[in-house]
């Protein structure tokens, strides 16, 4: 299975099969030809706002853990996780991934996925990788029923440490046992630790920057950060409060490394329903 950029287009025909809401059953969609594993948790869109989970730079559906599952009942609400291309159970990509795979994702995928899920209202919750795609999602797309962002550990910029410890990841996969461990939960696991491990040493994404996707966001944001985030300092929320157009809730948490849902899950789902039941639209009309 080849990684294509498709082009921009709203999900119809035999572009997209729309989902059947599963809860908590493996299910799949079917974007442009490319099979995509993803599983649902509470109330379908046609019954409740809905927020969408956009996974880390290894993660996948199960890599979220109970999170989902937590959320959906701490908010009453619809919860949506699949894993992108190359990763968990969805279809392999071709390698080497492009250095600016995020946009594509953002911009010409993410939103053929909220249209084959029937996505009426709700939030995007993004963590690393994950949470830049929301923000470029929010920034260039501008999709109307995304009323609030969750970015968990973003990235908007590289810096040495961060190159560093995806440096220290690559040895681990090479010479330890981080690939017997990511193999449980991708079936292709090279595609998905090369795809992400070979974009973010390209020479090129040194040079990476999404800055750029800020000013466009004015919808609410809750940007949260561990203390201890090895791939990256709270520079990278601190430029969220500066140059986005709409209000930013800033988070910085202790005892917290890159993945502050499991580090602090339960500051974080108390953080999450605060800020997405402050913001939250009232359930439209369903017709």
């Amino acid at each position: 299975m080849i990684c294509q950029k498709p082009q921009p287009a709203r999900c119809s025909g035999s572009n997209c099969a729309m989902v059947n809401w599963q809860v908590d059953q493996p299910i799949f969609l079917n974007i442009d030809a490319v099979k995509l594993e993803a599983r649902c948790w509470g109330a379908p869109p046609n019954e409740a706002n809905t927020i969408v989970l956009l996974h880390e730079g290894l993660g996948c559906v199960d890599l979220w853990r109970d999170f989902p599952e937590q959320l959906a009942e701490r908010m009453s609400m619809g919860v949506f996780a699949y894993s992108r291309q190359g990763y968990g159970k969805s279809d392999p990509c071709q390698l080497p991934r492009s250095i600016d795979y995020m946009t594509n994702e953002a911009v010409d995928v993410l939103p053929k996925v909220l249209d084959a899920i029937g996505f009426r209202q709700g939030s995007l919750l993004g963590h690393s990788d994950g949470a830049s795609i929301a923000a470029i999602h929010a920034g260039k797309v501008k999709d109307a029923r995304v009323k609030q962002i969750v970015l968990m550990a973003p990235h908007f910029f590289t810096e040495p440490m961060g190159l560093a410890s995806i440096r220290a990841a690559s040895e681990a996969y090479n010479d330890g046992d981080l690939k017997s461990k990511l193999a449980r939960y991708h079936e292709n696991v090279d595609y998905a630790f090369l795809g992400w491990n070979g974009a973010w040493l390209d020479p090129e994404f040194e040079h990476w920057n999404i800055e750029d996707v800020l000013p466009g966001i004015d919808i609410p944001i809750l940007a949260i950060q561990g203390e201890g985030d090895q791939y990256g300092t709270a520079a990278q929320i601190d430029v969220i409060g500066e140059k986005a157009s709409g209000p930013v809730k800033r988070n910085i948490l202790s005892d917290c490394g890159h993945s502050p849902h499991i580090d602090q899950i339960e500051m974080v789902l108390g953080l999450v329903g605060a800020f997405v039941g402050a913001n939250v639209v009232d359930i439209y009309d369903i017709d």
